[in-house]
């Protein structure tokens, strides 16, 4: 049964000057994304996808290069769009994460409607598989699309109790490609 994994890249590099789609994978977040690669799905991947943002080239690359393959760049697979805000210091993030999450039919800040955002993902998922060579697929994108992402796989509303565990990302699931069963809930990348 071919299955899809949807990857969260790990630490970023945060740099209030740089705009977030640009942030690079920390030193730590480049070795949480190195130890993947030692995961026992890894052997089965046949095709890696990304979102345009350089945090999940970055992981993407890493693991496409382990494999010796491509990286197919979508921006749908982007993150929920913030740049209404740009940088939030972490706690100010989390409060208005909150709200994203809580009214999911509105605008808050300025970011793009969840609604909207799950909409996004869950069409840029269907692209990347009906594009995609048979066998198991990796996806790599970010926390918040991945919450609204498996939200839908899971037939629940939007909600954050669906967000990926911890901080600094570095998660994921997995679900069957034919049907869209979830198979393994959020997990840490390396294991």
């Amino acid at each position: 049964m071919a299955q899809v994994h949807f990857l969260t890249h790990p630490e970023v590099a945060i740099d209030p000057a740089v705009p977030v789609p640009d942030w690079p994978l920390s030193p730590r977040g480049l070795e949480r994304a190195r130890a993947m690669l030692a995961q026992p799905w890894v052997p089965a991947i046949r095709s890696v996808f990304s979102s345009e943002e350089r945090k999940a080239r970055d992981m993407a690359e890493i693991l496409a290069a382990h494999r010796g393959l491509p990286v197919t760049q979508l921006a749908a697979l982007g993150e929920n769009d913030r740049s209404a805000t740009g940088y939030l210091p972490p706690a100010e993030f989390e409060a208005v994460a909150d709200e994203f999450f809580a009214e999911p039919a509105r605008s808050v800040r300025g970011w793009e409607r969840a609604a909207d955002a799950q909409a996004r993902i869950v069409g840029a998922v269907r692209q990347v598989l009906a594009q995609a060579p048979p066998g198991d697929v990796a996806i790599v994108a970010h926390g918040g699309v991945g919450a609204l992402l498996l939200c839908h796989i899971k037939g629940v509303k939007i909600s954050r109790a669906e967000d990926q565990p911890g901080r600094g990302g570095g998660n994921g699931f997995r679900f069957a490609r034919e049907d869209w069963r979830l198979l393994e809930g959020w997990r840490r990348v390396e294991g």
